[in-house]
């Protein structure tokens, strides 16, 4: 068995739409990032590739690489997925938290598991997502970014 975690944070900013596990959420405002900044799929990737020892994701999609630049998470997620089957595991569960005074995310909970769950290829009992907010402290609680952590135990 083997456990990886994640983490990642971007600001929010106008004229972004707001990407979380893969879905759209309705906000004014979206994640500023290289790439569609879903926090979410960011730290699960990063949990995955730390549970197989590969790094993280800045050394697998640098944002200094134009390939990268609008690319969807979930691309990356399949890449992690790669090295995770090379080594002839499977996740066992993923736990997510994410971080986020507004939009409140306990409404997007459910779609959210069920979109990471699809990224996965996995049934979406193997996913657990948590919503949180900051009680107004922080970048977070001022509402200028959101974050998200991830747990992956592989087996």
């Amino acid at each position: 068995m083997r456990v990886g975690m994640g983490f990642d944070i971007h600001r929010l900013a106008e004229n972004r739409p707001l990407i979380l596990g893969g879905i759209r959420v309705p906000h004014p405002k979206g994640l500023l990032g290289h790439s569609d900044a879903d926090v979410v799929l960011h730290a699960l990737c990063d949990a995955l590739l730390g549970a197989v020892g590969e790094g993280d994701i800045g050394l697998h999609f640098p944002d200094s690489d134009p390939r990268w630049k609008g690319a969807q998470s979930r691309d990356f997620i399949e890449k992690a997925l790669e090295f995770v089957r090379r080594r002839n595991l499977k996740l066992a569960n993923a736990d997510l938290v994410l971080l986020a005074e507004a939009p409140k995310l306990s409404g997007h909970r459910q779609a959210i598991q069920r979109s990471v769950a699809e990224i996965l290829s996995v049934k979406p009992d193997r996913v657990n997502v948590k919503a949180k907010t900051m009680e107004g402290l922080g970048p977070i609680g001022s509402q200028e970014a959101v974050a998200s952590y991830a747990v992956v135990l592989l087996e």
